[in-house]
């Protein structure tokens, strides 16, 4: 439960760290880009300025001689922004380029500086004083985007990215780790806590409330689910106060002092007889002397952690007789519900399987899936050749006997029903457990 919990905070915590480190990132490479631009910016205009300064100076040596060429690509090379610049004159326009082609284009013989969207918009654009010309006039093209700079935000926002997204799997991982650790608490001997029943809590089946319920889900169609109401179930009493015993092939019968003795020479007779390690040979599954005594402590457990329990029981009509058939039944039922150590015999033709930290819907589609895949696997010839009866702990505190009594009046009523083959006991929490504080104040 603990885990659980802990899992449940730290997904949304990791999940706004994650979101507010790529909010980060962002922010940090427009804000690096927006400074970078504007200082480039300041930076092409004081170039350009000094650029046209020396221009002018090198007019004085002849306009577009050697030394003015010189003089405008040396300017042009030790500038961190300028790219091109453009000279018109008397005889015509001149063009002078970082690299060749790059910011310059040529139409009709007349230079134009390409619409590129990393150049300065802003129009650069000066007169020259050169003694002896008139209309000579200088503007230049400047590079508003850094590179070297935008490939070292963008490394350094790779990395933020990289640490938010290595955070997100590790979580997951850990969420996997933890889901499976809560999965192996199924079958964990976690520590028992017992929980409080009033004093006055009675037997099994003194329990009889009016509106419990028997919900069944008949062949034709299969999608649908019909729920049978009794006003007086049948099996309200059917617990007699002096006891109950397990018959060999599932049911319950009485226990009176004239069987009493009977029942105690049977259990010395049985005692060279009886259960011997932890599965039996018959199908390699649990003893049934077990059933009870294991559902006892699961659902002690699961009071304990405050998960749900369903109680299955199912049997054949008629068990095929020879070739292991029960034994493959019952290796079918391990592998698909996995819990070797919670399936246990049930007579001789069923089995019974308690199935922790599920409800009892979940139980029900669990039981029609595996009734599904018996069907079609052994080519059984009727629906109801197998029948599955449930029962689930539903927030009570219930014992053992009595939801062996319930599972057992569902299968016997799937056993009667021609149509329905899966039958599920359903009570009510509520009225449960208000008769149980009926019971312990009287």
């Amino acid at each position: 439960m603990g885990q659980k919990n802990n899992s449940s905070v730290l997904t949304p915590i990791i999940a706004s760290v994650c979101i507010f480190v790529y909010l980060a990132a962002l922010v940090f490479a427009g804000i690096k880009l927006y400074i970078s631009i504007d200082e480039r910016r300041v930076t092409a205009e004081r170039e350009f300025f000094d650029l046209a300064d020396r221009a002018s100076s090198a007019g004085v040596l002849g306009f577009m001689d050697q030394p003015f060429i010189s003089a405008i690509e040396d300017a042009i090379a030790e500038s961190r922004t300028i790219e091109g610049i453009i000279i018109s004159g008397p005889e015509g326009e001149y063009a002078f380029e970082r690299e060749r082609g790059g910011v310059i284009s040529w139409v009709n013989d007349s230079p134009r500086f390409k619409p590129r969207f990393d150049l300065i918009r802003d129009p650069l654009f000066l007169p020259l004083h050169i003694e002896g010309l008139r209309n000579v006039n200088i503007q230049a093209a400047a590079l508003a985007v850094d590179y070297s700079l935008v490939t070292g935000v963008l490394k350094q926002t790779l990395i933020m990215v990289l640490a938010a997204l290595a955070l997100a799997f590790f979580t997951l991982l850990l969420e996997a780790l933890l889901g499976k650790n809560r999965s192996s608490l199924n079958v964990s001997s976690a520590p028992f806590r017992e929980p409080v029943v009033p004093s006055g809590k009675s037997r099994a089946g003194d329990y009889a409330p009016g509106q419990d319920e028997i919900k069944a889900r008949p062949s034709r169609p299969p999608v649908q689910k019909t729920e049978i109401y009794d006003k007086e179930p049948a099996y309200n009493d059917a617990v007699p106060e002096s006891g109950i015993k397990r018959e060999a092939s599932g049911g319950f019968r009485e226990t009176t002092d004239e069987t009493a003795g009977e029942e105690s020479a049977d259990l010395h007779r049985g005692e060279a007889q009886g259960p011997r390690g932890l599965f039996s040979p018959h199908g390699n599954i649990g003893w049934e002397d077990y059933t009870l005594e294991r559902l006892a402590a699961e659902l002690h457990r699961c009071a304990s952690f405050e998960q749900d329990l369903v109680f299955i029981v199912m049997e054949f009509r008629n068990l095929r007789s020879g070739g292991g058939f029960y034994n493959e039944f019952a290796d079918d039922a391990v592998n698909f519900f996995t819990l070797r150590d919670l399936i246990f015999e049930k007579g001789e033709r069923g089995i019974s399987i308690i199935y922790p930290n599920i409800d009892l819907d979940l139980g029900f589609a669990k039981a029609e899936e595996f009734h599904s895949r018996i069907m079609s696997k052994h080519s059984l010839a009727s629906k109801t050749d197998l029948c599955i009866g449930l029962s689930s702990r539903s927030g009570r505190l219930v014992d053992a006997e009595r939801m062996v009594f319930e599972a057992s009046e569902a299968l016997a009523r799937a056993l009667e029903d021609p149509v329905s083959h899966i039958v599920a006991f359903k009570s009510d929490p509520e009225k449960y457990r208000e008769f149980i504080r009926t019971k312990g104040s009287g």
